[in-house]
């Protein structure tokens, strides 16, 4: 994350309901908003595990 409380943390390790904040309030434009939408989209269909084991090796 590049600002804010979670700043310095991996998107996929926020918190759902801040993710779910964003999606109600509209990612915003560009890459980042790209990489939030698909980090909301694993958060829901509960795939973020895959994403930390990848991210492990």
């Amino acid at each position: 994350m590049p600002y804010g409380k979670y700043k310095g943390r991996f998107l996929i390790d926020l918190p759902e309901h801040y993710i779910v904040w964003y999606k109600n309030k509209g990612f915003p434009s560009g890459k980042f908003g790209e990489q939030l939408h698909l980090v909301y989209e694993l958060q829901l269909n509960g795939l973020e595990d895959l994403v930390r084991k990848i991210r492990e090796k």
